[in-house]
Parts: C-alpha cells; structure tokens; sequence
C-alpha cells in the first residue's frame, strides 16, 4: 500500500469513526435516560437520530480535517478545503438545522392542535453550540490519534 493509499483510509477511518463514536455516545445517553430500559427499535432510533450531544457532523468533518492537517501539512491545500467544508457544515448544523427542528417542532405542535387533521412531520434536529464544541474535541482528537497509528 502506497502512502496516498494510506492517507485515503486515514482519512476514511477518521471520518467514519468520528461518526460512529458520536452516535454511539448518544445512544449510551438514551441508555442511561432510560434506566437501562430501551427496545432494538428505540435504540436504533437514538443511534440514527441527527442533533443531540455531541454533534457527529461535527467529529467527523473536524476528525478528517486534522487528519489531513497532520498527513498533509496545515498549510496545504487539501487542509485548507477541508477546514472550510468542516466550517460550513458546522455553521449549518447550529444555524440552519437548529432553526429548521425549532420550526419543525412549533409546526406539528400548531397541526396537533389544528381541527383540520394535518399529519405530525418528522422533526430533524440541528445542534447547539455545547454539542459542536463537543463534537469537535472528539474530532480532534480522532483525527490526532488516527494520523498517528496510520
């Protein structure tokens, strides 16, 4: 395997394990909420859901990024087009999905209490400025440990 073969599954790993540590924390929060207590389909439904702590855009965008930053430089350019879609998906996930699920919830609470029988629409949650913090402490640190095992 060629190093551009290994900074790919670098990067790959990083993003996907800052995927799945993120979600994976959530479901342990739902876990513990629920006193242990909690169904397949219900912890299925907390491993897959968006928004929450911390934020899995985030570790992943962010755990990719300082990946390349560490296997390319953080002056290249590779680094630099990362940190900016890691920035615009971050700026998304508490801006636009946040004010979205805000919406989303006012909406089904407006057709819950309407007579004319509109339907509850799924609710896609954005993400607070904790949970991006969150996010990006593990991405970090993802993408430090990973650069360095590979």
């Amino acid at each position: 395997m060629s190093m551009e073969d290994n900074c790919g599954l670098g990067a790959i790993v990083s993003f996907v394990l800052g995927w799945f540590l993120a979600q994976s924390s959530k479901l342990v929060g739902c876990f513990l909420r629920k006193g242990g207590r909690i169904g397949l389909k219900e912890a299925l439904e907390c491993y897959a859901r968006s928004g929450g702590m911390p934020s899995g855009h985030t570790t992943s965008f962010v755990g990719i990024t300082i990946y390349f930053g560490w296997e390319y430089g953080f002056m290249s350019g590779i680094f630099a087009l990362a940190l900016c879609t890691t920035t615009i998906v971050v700026i998304d996930a508490i801006n636009v999905r946040y004010a979205v699920g805000q919406q989303g919830k006012l909406l089904n609470r407006i057709a819950r209490d309407s007579e004319k029988g509109y339907r509850k629409q799924k609710v896609v949650e954005g993400h607070t400025v904790p949970q991006v913090i969150a996010g990006t402490i593990i991405g970090v640190l993802i993408g430090t440990i990973v650069s360095y095992i590979m």
